[in-house]
């Protein structure tokens, strides 16, 4: 299982908001590009951004702070945010993000996300943000009426390959993440399977990587101290060489 460490921005800075709550806001750095060279000397292959201006309003506020990390690391980086045009997916990948994260559009817009799909294949990756077993949209601002497991099936008969999956109630609450979520989806789909949102010690780390997720990112804890970045990868670079690489 690959560890993903997380950076999310507002107004050119890394910031993290508790559960979604754009009026409950920790900046963490003036300078989101090196956090992430911080995090690619721990030890780091994947970086995940999310433009939370760009979630809330569909702006590019953050265009040219995503630049100067793609500039200055060799992170494979994926970013999410506000984007709903081919447009812009285009954009994102010109200045060398490796993949782009369609949240809010692949529920309102299903014929955009077929043509980003077609377009760029596994390179499309689908957020799938829980609130009480329905799809969130619009920067977790509304909440659709499509259930979790409903959209799943959609996205793996559109074919995209890789989802993010994330229970709100657990984003930045450092009270763990739902497993039990992780492991029905990885059960019944035939995605690859990216967690998010709680994962806050060891044993988060632990028992998702002997799921055989394909990642699982992790953002607050990063920042506390509570997961040592560099201690994550080993431990889940551990498990799936002892589980055959998975």
């Amino acid at each position: 299982m690959n560890i993903i460490p997380a950076i999310d921005l507002l107004g050119g800075k890394a910031v993290r908001l508790l559960k979604g709550d754009y009026n409950k806001v920790t900046v963490y750095s003036d300078d989101p590009a090196a956090v992430a060279e911080s995090f690619e000397r721990a030890g780091a292959k994947y970086l995940h951004v999310v433009d939370l201006d760009g979630a809330k309003d569909g702006t590019t506020a953050n265009f040219e702070t995503i630049k100067k990390i793609t500039e200055r690391t060799s992170l494979s980086v994926e970013v999410g945010g506000g984007i709903r045009t081919l447009e812009r997916v285009k954009q994102y990948i010109d200045i060398g993000v490796d993949r782009v994260i369609i949240g809010t559009a692949a529920v309102t817009d299903p014929e955009f996300l077929s043509e980003a799909v077609r377009l760029y294949g596994e390179r499309i990756v689908v957020g799938v943000d829980i609130k009480d077993g329905f799809v969130a949209i619009k920067g977790w601002l509304e909440v659709s009426a499509l259930s979790c497991k409903e959209f799943c099936k959609k996205l793996e008969d559109l074919g995209v390959k890789t989802i993010i999956c994330t229970d709100i109630s657990k984003d930045g609450m450092m009270s763990g993440t739902n497993r039990e979520l992780y492991r029905e989806l990885y059960d019944e789909f035939s995605l690859n399977i990216i967690a998010s949102g709680g994962v806050s010690s060891m044993e988060d780390v632990s028992v998702l990587s002997n799921m055989g997720l394909f990642g699982a990112i992790v953002g607050k804890a990063i920042y506390t101290g509570a997961i040592d970045l560099s201690d994550a990868i080993k431990l889940a670079d551990f498990i799936s060489a002892q589980n055959g690489g998975n």
